[in-house]
């Protein structure tokens, strides 16, 4: 299971379990609706977080790949380069 996965459950299973507890407690509908939309709110706000969070990690993956692809492509053309004169 990758951590994206897990971090994504996880929220999900907080805001479904809170908001379940909100539900069952005794309030009037007003002050439960109110709980809610703060309960909402606040699951909103934490995913954002994690999709920030995950976005500059899948950033900072690219970044080396591409890095890392560069060096790779050097090293072949100087591979080649070599052998060329090898044999020149």
């Amino acid at each position: 299971m990758s951590a994206g996965k897990f971090i994504a459950g996880f929220i999900v299973g907080g805001a479904v379990g809170a908001v379940i507890g909100i539900l069952l407690a005794p309030q009037s509908g007003e002050e439960t609706r109110e709980a809610i939309g703060k309960t909402t709110k606040e699951a909103y706000d934490k995913a954002q977080g994690v999709v920030k969070e995950l976005q500059a990690k899948a950033d900072d993956v690219v970044s080396d790949m591409q890095k890392k692809g560069e060096e790779i492509i050097s090293k072949i053309q100087e591979m080649i380069n070599n052998k060329k004169e090898n044999n020149a």
